[in-house]
């Protein structure tokens, strides 16, 4: 009897997987990537946060559903600044790869692909301080790149789950349509809350 309700249990966080990871796709896809992924993501990380927080017996689709709608323009107002940003590093490195060569082009594109993986964090940290904080808007995106530079050993295990998460997806494509965003999201917001759980006990103290 044990062994069955395990089981069944399992099969639950499969399907809970798996619907939360199909939403993603599809409200993403239904802002045309660009306009949707802000809000798709912001309304994962929320449902993730909550099963971490013991909360497993939300609907899924509808929970996304709502957050998505609620969400959709404030977090794609803060999602064109990480856009905007995105461009700039982009149109610098096109630039310096094209016309700047020898060791002054290799430190300058060594910097700005740094400067990448910095937005790439911040971006991650961004959403899991979205749906556990209620900041402003632009304290949103300073809190995103202060707690990347100020939290070495956190980024750098999200960095690390990220590529073992990445190098599955990659062996096994079958994969994506079931984990490609869940289980990052649901891998960033768990360290996250390890962070925030530090710092508010440093700030209580």
């Amino acid at each position: 009897m044990e062994k069955s309700s395990r089981i069944i249990g399992v099969c639950e966080w499969i399907w809970r997987a798996i619907t939360a990871n199909v939403c993603w796709i599809v409200f993403t896809a239904l802002g045309l990537g660009v306009f949707g992924f802000f809000p798709a993501t912001v309304a994962l990380f929320t449902i993730v946060r909550r099963w971490l927080r013991k909360d497993t017996d939300l609907p899924v689709w509808k929970t996304f559903k709502q957050v998505y709608f609620k969400e959709w323009k404030r977090s794609n107002g803060i999602g064109l600044v990480f856009y905007g940003i995105g461009l700039f590093l982009f149109i610098d490195i096109r630039i310096t790869e094209g016309f700047l060569t020898g060791v002054l082009g290799s430190f300058i594109s060594l910097i700005l692909y740094l400067l990448v993986i910095v937005l790439l964090l911040a971006a991650g940290y961004f959403f899991a301080i979205y749906v556990h904080y209620e900041y402003s808007n632009k304290e949103y995106i300073k809190q995103s790149f202060f707690m990347t530079l100020t939290s070495l050993p956190f980024s750098l295990l999200i960095g690390i789950g990220l590529m073992v998460i990445g190098y599955l997806i990659n062996r096994y494509p079958g994969l994506i349509p079931f984990i490609s965003a869940v289980a990052p999201a649901y891998w960033m917001m768990r360290i996250c809350l390890s962070r925030f759980t530090q710092l508010e006990r440093v700030h209580v103290g």
